[in-house]
């Protein structure tokens, strides 16, 4: 499974979060960004998104809570999130954390005692849910499959990253029930465009995805672009629709110049055919 995270951005002095390694929380201060905040934990800033999912990251208050994952925690995309349960935690409180319910978090984890939860015991907490479409079709095609969640109002409609594209994946689950990114294929144009206006969070490389860009833009929302061979862009840039923001490389397997596209509502994935054009 794809795993499309990461970011960073801003200082944040005077706490010592401890890496990235140990799950836990830290509180808001004045001042304080969550790009800050997981640059300081040493946390991608997506990932530090998707295990506070109530949280908007333009919309922070002193004294806020935001959770740390630790090594050992998971939040993959596909509605089942792997969680340390922490110091004073219930079932209700977890799913209050998650959106979903005691009872869902109770059946994905028979034997455990709701009454007796160790710190550092591993949970399973199913989220959310989505229906996918693995049909393959021009980018113009329309599929609709069930959102993570509701968008803001207002948003859209975005272009398409590549001109001359075909879809070679549809955003959705695959046969192990895990929640898989749009991919694209590239026609003779290889160059991955910002599909809105936003800021550059990350322009980089990442383990396995190659280039990576992950553009921000209004009302909380992130584009997602990996498998570049080179990134044209860098962090802090303001960009608008069509800038070329990577190259995208080419597979040795299947000789197509294949993009990672992936579009996100607070850090949660969504379809990315509900947005575009």
């Amino acid at each position: 499974m794809i795993l499309l995270v990461l970011f960073l951005l801003a200082g944040c002095a005077g706490r010592g979060m401890g890496g990235g390694g140990e799950a836990g929380y830290v509180t808001v201060q004045r001042g304080d960004t969550m790009s800050a905040i997981a640059r300081q934990a040493g946390i991608p800033l997506l990932r530090l998104q998707r295990f506070n999912p109530g949280i908007r990251a333009n919309d922070m208050r002193i004294g806020q809570q935001l959770m740390l994952p630790g090594r050992n925690e998971r939040a993959p995309g596909n509605g089942q999130y792997r969680y340390s349960v922490r110091s004073g935690d219930t079932l209700n409180r977890i799913a209050s954390h998650f959106g979903t319910s005691s009872s869902r978090i109770s059946a994905a984890n028979r034997g455990i005692d709701p009454n007796r939860l160790r710190i550092g015991q591993l949970l399973t907490v199913p989220i959310g849910g989505a229906s996918s479409s693995r049909s393959t079709g021009t980018a113009g095609a329309r599929t609709t499959p069930a959102p993570v969640r509701a968008l803001p109002s207002g948003v859209g409609p975005w272009s398409w990253p590549l001109r001359g594209a075909q879809v070679q994946r549809e955003f959705g689950m695959d046969s192990r029930n895990a929640l898989q990114p749009m991919l694209i294929s590239a026609g003779s144009d290889h160059t991955a465009r910002a599909a809105a206006p936003g800021t550059v969070r990350f322009a980089g490389t990442m383990r396995q995805l190659g280039g990576v860009v992950i553009v921000h833009h209004d009302k909380n929302l992130q584009s997602v672009y990996a498998q570049c061979d080179s990134v044209n862009v860098t962090n802090g840039q303001h960009v608008s629709t069509g800038t070329p923001v990577c190259e995208v490389r080419r597979d040795s397997g299947t000789g197509r110049h294949d993009l990672l596209f992936d579009t996100r509502n607070a850090g949660r994935p969504f379809n990315p055919r509900q947005i575009m054009r």
